[in-house]
Order: structure tokens, then sequence, then C-alpha cells
């Protein structure tokens, strides 16, 4: 393959950094404070809840299904967890087990979906469709009013802070982003998981448990949309039946920038990180530049129709300049 081809693969591959640095660089000249010290770590921050979602939709988009229920995983995953530590059995359930009852309610959760995708073979928008719809039900049903104040031990990812006030939840994500990406690129199990999305019957052929695949999927997202959750309310303090509400069809469109896609096999964590970091700026600059809410939601549509044109692109893209490779190097070997 000729060096130029492979220049132009890498650039469509990694065309979200591309997106986010340009976009940086023109708020940074138009959009006033944009650049500051203060802003970066505020977008990091408050991108941190939406990239543990983006992530979790696109190992599921790798998977080639989906997930609408991480919203109310969100929500749901804590709540229960703080239910229990606050009211139902304080004495049993400290602050340390709770962190470890939210990750095994997502969990749990996830199992759930993957289970009844792929031992059931329930249609993934569906099944994710009735599991967001029926414990967002049971969240507005047990907490009518937000539960608080929370212990700091289970704030502390989402309050806390290190030195230079960068806080706790930023590295926390990009540890987790760096983990998932080195165990997706370098690891059989990761080289199985992306195969699978790509093309399941052949993974089926070559020995590779699919069905185990979707599950471990959807219990990895699960984790991720309870981790997410858990910031979410060590930010605000408390625990509402509105968190995470509208924020599914967003982590679509990080997760599709980021260069994952709807037809399953490709992607990379660091590349849906990119993904969410453009959302959270682009939400960032509005707001610096005073655009009024319903704008911004206007506007977040359109972001959702821009990653489904990403992600017809891309895939257009890389087959045209895979044929005319080909075609050149047929045409030098006649």
């Amino acid at each position: 393959m000729k060096r130029s081809t492979s220049l132009q693969l890498l650039l469509i591959d990694n065309l979200i950094w591309v997106l986010v640095a340009l976009f940086f660089v023109v708020n940074a000249v138009f959009t006033p404070r944009f650049a500051s010290y203060r802003n970066v770590v505020n977008i990091l921050y408050h991108s941190a809840i939406m990239s543990l979602l983006v992530l979790g939709q696109g190992l599921v988009l790798i998977n080639g299904k989906l997930d609408l229920s991480i919203e109310s995983t969100l929500g749901f995953a804590p709540g229960i967890a703080m239910l229990l530590s606050m009211r139902i059995a304080p004495e049993l359930v400290g602050p340390g087990t709770a962190i470890l009852i939210t990750l095994l309610i997502g969990a749990a959760l996830g199992w759930f979906n993957g289970f009844c995708i792929a031992r059931l073979k329930i249609n993934p928008l569906l099944q994710t469709l009735a599991t967001m719809i029926m414990i967002r039900g049971i969240l507005l049903y047990i907490f009518p009013f937000s539960l608080f104040p929370l212990d700091p031990v289970y704030r502390f990812a989402g309050a806390g802070r290190l030195p230079g006030n960068i806080p706790v939840a930023v590295p926390l994500v990009l540890v987790i982003f760096l983990i998932l990406n080195i165990g997706l690129q370098h690891t059989p199990f990761g080289r199985r998981f992306v195969s699978t999305g790509g093309n399941p019957r052949a993974s089926y052929v070559a020995g590779i448990n699919v069905d185990r695949m979707t599950v471990a999927a959807y219990v990895i997202a699960g984790v991720l949309a309870a981790m997410a959750g858990m910031i979410a309310a060590g930010r605000q303090g408390s625990v509402s039946n509105a968190m995470g509400e509208g924020m599914v069809l967003l982590s679509f469109a990080g997760a599709l920038m980021g260069g994952a896609s709807l037809h399953g096999g490709k992607g990379t964590p660091l590349g849906m990180l990119g993904g969410a970091l453009l959302l959270g700026m682009f939400s960032n600059s509005l707001n610096l530049l005073g655009v009024g809410p319903s704008l911004i939601y206007a506007s977040k549509g359109a972001l959702i129709f821009l990653a489904l044109l990403l992600d017809r692109s891309r895939s257009r893209w890389r087959s045209e300049l895979l044929h005319r490779e080909q075609m050149e190097t047929l045409a030098i070997g006649s």
C-alpha cells in the first residue's frame, strides 16, 4: 500500500481528533475565555459523565448492537445503592459497599439486556427501550424527591479535587478509557470482541462464543453507566429521578463521531473519547457565547445528524481509497 493511501486512511480513522483540534483553535480565537485553564478543566469535568456513556454506547456499537437503557441505568444504579445505604440498611451498607453495589447493579442490568438479546434473540432496540422505560419508572416511583446528603466517600469520584483544582473524575475517566483501549486493541479478548461485531457469522465459525461477547458488551456498558451515575450523584451531592434523562441520543452521536459504526466492528475507546470531548466543547462554547437553551437543544440534534453523516462518509471514503489502491495495484501488475 502506498504511503499516501496509508496516511489518508490514518486521517480518516482519526478524523475526530482533527475536528477536536480545529474546534478548539477556532473557539480559542473567537470565544472569550474558552482556552483558559479554568475553562479547559471545566470542559473535561463536565464531559466526564457523557464520556462514560459514549464509551459504553460505543462498545455496544462495536459489537453490532445498541443500548438505549444506559441513561436510566445512570440514575437507577446509584439510586438503589443510596436507598440501601441511607434508608433501608444503613448499618449494613456503608459508603464503600454502596459503591460496589452501584457497579453490581449496572452489571446486572447490562447482563439482563445481553442475555435477552443474545440468548432470547430479542431485538436490541426493543429490549433496551423496554429496560429504559421500566427502570426509569421504578426510579420515579422510588424517588419522588431527591435523596441527600450523600456520604463524602461516595461523593469523592464526582466532587473530589486533586492539586491544581483538577476534579478526581477527570483522571479517573481517562484511566478507564486507557485501560479499555489497551484491552480492546492489544488482547485476545479485544480482538474477538471486535471481530464479533464486524462479522458475527464468521466469528462463530472461527469458534468465538458470539453470545458471550454480546453479553460482555452490555455488562461493560452497564458498569460504565453506573460509574457515570456515581460521578453525577457526587457532583450534585444528591440522587434524583431525572439523572441521565436525554443523554442516550448524545451518547450515540459521540460514539459515531469517535469512529464507531452502526454496522459494528469499528471504533476505539480513544476515538470515542474524542467524540465525547467534542460534545463537551460544543456545549461549553455555546454557553460562553450566550446562546439560548432552545437553540442549544436544536444544535444537539444537528450534532446527531452530523454524527450520522460522518459514519456514512467515513465508510464511503475508506471504500473508495481501498478500491483505488486495488485498481492501481492491478494495473501495475498487468
